[in-house]
């Protein structure tokens, strides 16, 4: 009986995006029994692949990259799992405390937030966001404070060194960061460079780093890194968490509220 020809690397590789596309993770053990090559082929298809930007390799295997770099304007993230963005919004709200100096960074995310905090007490915000301002303009009890810097259209976000140095000025309680990529193994990312800038800065002065992201940011990494997982404190996401990923970053001592 003749022995099955073996696939060419071509075809090989193929077949890793096919299974990618359709499952949205592979394992390299699986790969390496449904293929019959060893796991070191495998492995080093992975590598090859991801140096081809189609894929993200991860521990023990790879995850599906999405496009990087798309940078969406605000009315298109609304249309995106607003229902789950809603519920984040509400949970993170329930995190801040009258007498509290907190940073609100740009985002479809930190706008819910912004909505639940009618009825807070006396509360300063910190935001490079127009949109957020102009909303907590409505807030007697709220304290608006907005840095210099270049608009960044897509986001209604001042970005840019002047809003850099601004933010130096302050040291604030809490700053809650909306992110477009989340991932424990590349860590949190942003279309944007100066973006991206401008976020390690509202964390180098905040006491606490709180996350608020629905599960579709997740196993996605964006154009620009901003900080590793480790460096927040809590992250906010609905139930669409993967649970390898929820196990990852509470090992990790890092809080994680679902809603």
């Amino acid at each position: 009986m003749r022995k099955p020809k073996e696939k060419t690397t071509v075809q090989r590789r193929v077949i890793i995006l096919e299974k990618l596309e359709e499952k949205g993770q592979v394992d390299v053990v699986s790969l390496s029994k449904a293929l019959k090559v060893s796991e070191v082929t495998i492995r080093n298809d992975l590598k090859r692949l991801e140096q081809k930007n189609a894929l993200i390799r991860a521990r023990g295997g790879a995850i599906k990259v999405d496009r990087v770099g798309m940078d969406f304007t605000l009315s298109d993230k609304n249309k995106q799992n607003y229902d789950q963005k809603r519920r984040i919004g509400k949970a993170a709200a329930e995190l801040i405390e009258t007498g509290d100096t907190i940073i609100l960074d740009s985002g479809t995310t930190t706008m819910e937030i912004t909505k639940n905090l009618t009825n807070m007490g006396e509360l300063t915000v910190i935001t490079n966001a127009l949109n957020i301002a102009n909303q907590l303009a409505e807030h007697p009890k709220v304290n608006v404070i907005i840095p210099g810097g270049f608009l960044r259209k897509n986001s209604l976000s001042l970005i840019g060194a002047t809003a850099e140095e601004s933010f130096k000025n302050y040291f604030c309680d809490k700053l809650f960061l909306a992110v477009d990529g989340f991932s424990a193994a590349f860590g949190l990312s942003t279309p944007n460079v100066e973006e991206a800038h401008l976020n390690r800065v509202m964390m180098s002065i905040s006491k606490q780093v709180i996350v608020v992201a629905d599960s579709s940011k997740f196993h996605k990494r964006s154009f620009a890194f901003i900080a590793p997982v480790n460096e927040i404190d809590v992250l906010v996401t609905d139930d669409g968490i993967p649970p390898e990923d929820h196990k990852i970053l509470e090992s990790a001592g890092i809080k994680v509220i679902i809603v």
